[in-house]
């Protein structure tokens, strides 16, 4: 029933703020299309631009909603310029919830009153979005850190009331989810289930602000010596699940470009430093910030760090395994350097296509895609086409899609669609491939080689001492009569065999501890 009513209130809503003629649109005429049309005579927002009827009724429904406008704000080479605007406004600009509550809950959460906790403390919010809301204060000093004293901070306070809403939504996602499988081959392909489940995964996340915060330090660790990402340091001892407090960063949102091109920030640079960025979370690190929208993104005008980016809000985070990023970084630097036969046969060693395909008839179909938007500036390419002409080729190959890299996905057009806004000129395809070509290098040259090495000595430490004893024991064993109530020729059968497995594991060892001293031998003799 409480799915029912949700239906009824999504319906309602897009009544009430003159949506309806958009799905009256798309069915046939008939009795169905004739019914919608009169119930659109009557709704009272069909006066409003249209824009504005989106960004409403996005903002009514709810977190889930919103976050689907924020993806498609970034899109401005598929919205039009007037729908693109207003969705704009979902990044920070959501109705706050009020000054009292959010003091409330702020307190309840340190334990202490914020005049305990703060020199100074703004109730009025300074930015709002589908989750959370954030207020600016000066933190005094403690017993413990007295440092603290004066230092600007970023205080962000967890909607309430906000997760029966968002469970709701994602009870009907799986709802259809179900009935897309059902009824599509194609849908069964999508895998909807699975990829609700990490939508599901990742919204839970981003409801625990302590999360969040995790998210952020270990970001913060990858880019500390950074010159071109800065990432706020947490407070943890006023961070809880609903409430976290963080260095204030000072910046200009990097959707305002008029404001940053007055202050003479290089765009070019900026874009290509943004593509970098991106590419280096991705594949040296395996943990990238997955919600890069103009409002989680600034640029510093501070003297000593001019022109660097500002990532901020991490409840949204993606991570990928040590197999993901080598099948996908091979796979970019194939189509970078036109390799379409090893798009291909990579496609079908990782498993993403049956492996009956044939080779040949898979490279014709990704050349026919991506060869034509090669050595083009981004003002000529959308992203967003390429990827709808490689889905119909993935329907074609009954390609298996991977849950795990939809949020990759969607960060790369976040990414592209930042690009596009700042250097329309920028060669996407150049940026990127130096980064890639490094990372393949570290990882799969010699240098991975002598790592590997580093990383496992101490495990090899701890096996070599007792190797002698393991030998020992396996050849003991080996010796001993068998209890069995076999003929005396198979109990000297099992003696030999165990004899022959004692030896081969003696070799095994000796072979192992040679490797082993051959590596420290090279790594003493700097031969990397």
């Amino acid at each position: 029933m409480r799915r029912l009513a949700r239906l009824s209130f999504i319906f309602f809503t897009a009544w009430r703020y003159g949506l309806l003629p958009l799905l009256r649109d798309i069915l046939k005429p008939g009795i169905r299309r004739g019914a919608l049309t009169i119930i659109c005579w009557t709704s009272p927002g069909e006066s409003l631009p249209r824009g504005e009827r989106i960004r409403l009724t996005l903002e009514v429904l709810g977190p889930i909603f919103v976050k689907f406008g924020q993806v498609l704000s970034t899109r401005r080479d598929l919205l039009p310029e007037d729908i693109a605007n207003e969705l704009a406004k979902l990044q920070d600009q959501v109705p706050p919830f009020s000054n009292d509550e959010s003091c409330r809950l702020i307190e309840r959460a340190l334990g202490q009153t914020i005049e305990e906790v703060f020199i100074s403390f703004d109730a009025t919010p300074v930015a709002s979005a589908s989750v959370a809301q954030v207020h600016f204060g000066l933190l005094r000093g403690t017993e413990k850190h007295p440092e603290w004293e004066g230092r600007a901070v970023a205080v962000k306070v967890l909607r309430p009331g906000i997760l029966p809403i968002i469970d709701g939504d994602l009870a009907l996602l799986y709802d259809l989810a179900k009935i897309v499988e059902r009824v599509s081959e194609d849908g069964r392909r999508l895998k909807p289930r699975e990829n609700v489940a990490e939508f599901d995964t990742y919204l839970h996340d981003e409801l625990d602000l302590m999360r969040e915060a995790a998210n952020a330090s270990q970001l913060r660790r990858y880019f500390v010596d950074s010159q071109k990402l800065m990432i706020p340091e947490m407070y943890w001892d006023l961070c809880h699940t609903n409430v976290i407090v963080m260095e204030k960063m000072d910046g200009i949102s990097i959707g305002r470009t008029a404001e940053l091109r007055a202050a003479g920030i290089d765009f070019k640079k900026l874009a290509a430093d943004g593509v970098e960025i991106f590419f280096t979370q991705v594949f040296e690190h395996g943990f990238f910030h997955a919600d890069m929208h103009p409002g989680n993104i600034m640029i510093s005008l501070e003297p000593e760090t001019f022109g660097r980016f500002i990532s901020l809000d991490f409840g949204i985070v993606g991570a990928l395994s040590q197999s993901d990023k080598s099948y996908l970084a091979l796979n970019f630097l194939a189509f970078f350097n036109r390799d379409y036969r090893r798009v291909a046969e990579l496609h079908i060693e990782s498993g993403w296509v049956p492996a009956n395909t044939r080779v040949e008839e898979l490279e014709g179909a990704v050349r026919s895609v991506c060869e034509p938007y090669f050595d083009r500036p981004l003002k000529e390419i959308s992203l967003g086409i390429v990827l709808m002409r490689l889905f119909q080729t993935s329907r074609r190959f009954k390609v298996e899609i991977q849950p795990q890299l939809t949020l990759l996905q969607k960060t790369l057009l976040n990414v592209e669609g930042l690009a596009r806004q700042l250097d329309p000129d920028l060669d996407l395809w150049k940026t990127a491939k130096p980064i890639l070509e490094k990372w393949i290098s570290q990882q799969l040259g010699w240098r991975a080689l002598v790592d590997g090495i580093k990383a496992e000595a101490p495990s090899w430490a701890q096996i070599l001492p007792t190797l002698p004893r393991l030998i020992a024991e396996s050849l003991a064993q080996a010796r001993t009569p068998q209890r069995e109530q076999n003929a005396e020729l198979e109990v000297l059968k099992g003696l030999l065999l165990q004899e022959r497995r004692a030896h081969r594991l003696l070799v095994g060892a000796l072979l192992f501890a040679g490797g082993f001293l051959a590596g420290i031998l090279l790594i003493g003799l700097g031969l990397y």
